[in-house]
């Protein structure tokens, strides 16, 4: 027993409820259980009990032991001097005399502790694996809609503390969240970094010219140096000590990754598309915000490369000619992971909720991504029919299986009630 799984238990009465007696041998009835509270003080609020003939409303306080009142010090916390209910796993004895005790020890089922303890006891990432589906289909498209809500929602505190670090210049935050989207999975965190050492004011001022633009993503990205020989290598690198100097940009750390990728994949052709799209797209973030379709958005990603990665993957590294072409996968990818959620997160913070229907309509109808989380739920027998289906089950994946959060998901539940 934990006291995560003793709060599930209260929290849906998951237990024998008739004739109740506290340890003072006092009947006792529960009106209403009070609301799970997730902050300081007692495990639930709100609650009202009957002990006797009296009606009591105030706080319920949950321990395994009942000792636990001393060893947490809420007797000297005023959080918990509203507390009418004391309920435990166990009682050894140590509450306070005036709060009344309720053991619930012998009268949980014995089947829904079994099926909790091999759910946490799996070995498998995901607890449920041979249980799957489980939910009827109309459920899991209730669960999968609050799964998304719930991404959307956690992807924009990100944002919203972007913002408090920028003076809320949206148009910057912007500019960080479109390069690590570019950086895809592999250089992220590397790309955001490159476009937070160049001011956004410093590429609005260069956009016009996309030599200068290329100079300042690939000289911040560690990718000029005084050994290339190629004629365009050579005016990046001179264009990139020039305004290294007069903007006083710092050096960024670390270093772009190439390893295991394929080539049309390359650092270097991101970061050439990515200054393309910067130098054709004016305003790219208010022209975003409005357009009322996905397909008009992904045509302003239909960029490519400037002339010379048509036949380089590499600086110095000649290859058959080709354009490099904003994919439709990564077209894809940028609307998901990139504009979605800064659309989502800007309509929640200037409480225009068109803007957050929008987006999830959207994702209703985007094509699902495919990756090995998606395979995996798609072998399950989980459906992954769109980019909405995507979302949230990667959300489920990341933040309810790799962390056992079982009693918070709705297939958990539906599986320890049986």
């Amino acid at each position: 027993m934990n006291e995560r799984l003793l709060q599930y238990i209260w929290q849906f009465q998951y237990f024998q409820s008739q004739h109740l007696l506290t340890t003072s041998g006092d009947p006792l009835l529960i009106l209403h259980p009070g609301t799970l509270n997730t902050h300081q003080g007692p495990d639930f609020s709100a609650a009202k009990i009957r002990i006797g003939q009296t009606i009591w409303a105030g706080h319920i306080e949950l321990h395994i032991r009942s000792s636990d009142w001393h060893r947490h010090n809420h007797s000297s916390d005023t959080h918990y001097n509203n507390v009418i209910l004391h309920v435990v796993w166990t009682d050894d004895g140590a509450t306070p005399t005036h709060i009344p005790v309720l053991v619930l020890a012998n009268r949980v089922s014995t089947l829904l502790l079994e099926r909790y303890t091999h759910m946490m006891q799996t070995i498998s990432t995901v607890a449920c694996h041979h249980h799957l589906p489980v939910l009827n289909e109309l459920t899991w498209f209730a669960w999968k809609e609050r799964l998304m809500i719930e991404r959307l929602e956690r992807k924009s505190q990100q944002i919203f503390q972007m913002l408090q670090q920028n003076q809320q210049h949206w148009d910057e935050v912007f500019w960080w969240q479109l390069a690590s989207g570019f950086g895809s999975k592999l250089n992220a965190a590397f790309f955001e970094r490159v476009a937070r050492s160049i001011p956004y004011a410093v590429v609005k001022r260069h956009r016009h010219h996309l030599d200068e633009i290329e100079a300042l993503l690939f000289g911040q990205a560690k990718l000029l140096h005084a050994e290339l020989k190629d004629p365009y290598a050579k005016t990046l690198l001179r264009n990139h000590r020039h305004l290294k100097k007069k903007y006083a940009l710092e050096a960024v750390d670390g270093g772009p990754v190439f390893l295991r990728m394929r080539p049309a994949s390359f650092p270097t052709i991101r970061l050439a598309q990515l200054a393309m799209l910067v130098h054709q797209r004016e305003h790219l973030f208010d022209q975003i915000r409005q357009m009322n379709t996905a397909e008009e958005v992904m045509r302003l990603f239909q960029v490519k490369a400037s002339h010379y990665w048509n036949m380089h993957f590499n600086f110095d590294d000649p290859v058959s000619q080709e354009p490099r072409f904003v994919g439709e996968q990564m077209n894809l990818h940028l609307m998901i992971n990139v504009v979605v959620p800064i659309l989502f997160a800007y309509g929640h913070e200037k409480g225009n909720t068109p803007y957050k229907e929008k987006v999830v309509h959207w994702l209703y109808q985007l094509a699902p991504e495919q990756n090995k989380i998606t395979r995996y739920w798609k072998s399950a027998g989980i459906p992954n029919r769109s980019a909405l289906d995507t979302q949230s089950l990667l959300e489920l994946h990341t933040q309810y299986c790799v962390n056992k959060r079982c009693l918070d998901c709705s297939v958990g539940n539906r599986l320890l009630r049986g």
